[in-house]
């Protein structure tokens, strides 16, 4: 037992790793992409004679909204963690952040379905904040349980590294949009906000 906790890391658990690390590094891409284009948001999602300052403030409430929503996640991913494995609740929280984040970029703006608009934009963001809120600690306890016990510390670190990546390639893609576009080939309905 002793020598099984002292092992060095395998083939398997680098795998482990690095898979963990790659689904949680596309999940916060995802989740954080959203306020380097608040300004975008506002503008596309509510209605036009609306202060700006109002936009703003919506669109960001509309992002905290996610992350009100991560400890019900939490919960709820956790307890059917336990019931059906960590890994089926891994792979439901990708699933579960990427098809908001699809929807996101597929819903029609506040000029064409109204105040429907921001309301399905705040339902994708409390999906996204639910599957965040299920994935990292299910990721955390996920990549402990495989990887030899002297050897969690590494693996965990790992695992936050990938989510911090993920946020680094989050302001990267937008700063790329931002210099590299105008402001109004990204607000066209077919622009960049279709693309992040």
């Amino acid at each position: 037992m002793v020598q099984q906790q002292n092992r060095r890391l395998n083939k398997q658990d680098y795998k482990t790793l690095t898979l963990a690390a790659l689904g949680g590094a596309l999940e916060f891409y995802d989740f954080i992409i959203f306020v380097f284009f608040a300004v975008v948001i506002g503008k596309l999602f509510f209605p036009p004679d609306m202060p700006q300052w109002l936009m703003l403030m919506q669109a960001y409430g509309i992002f905290a909204a996610g992350y009100l929503a991560r400890p019900l996640g939490g919960i709820i991913m956790a307890h059917f963690g336990d019931l059906f494995g960590r890994k089926r609740m891994f792979s439901l929280s990708i699933l579960m952040m990427a098809v908001p984040t699809l929807a996101m970029g597929m819903l029609p703006t506040y000029a064409t379905i109204g105040i429907a608009a921001p309301l399905l934009l705040l339902l994708m963001r409390i999906f996204q904040g639910a599957a965040i809120g299920g994935e990292v600690p299910g990721a955390w306890v996920f990549v402990a349980e495989h990887v030899p016990h002297k050897r969690i510390g590494l693996a965990c670190g790992v695992l936050t590294a990938g989510l911090t990546i993920g946020i680094l390639f989050g302001s990267l893609v937008a700063t790329l949009i931002n210099t590299t576009m105008s402001q109004e080939a990204i607000l066209t309905a077919d622009g960049a906000f279709r693309s992040f």
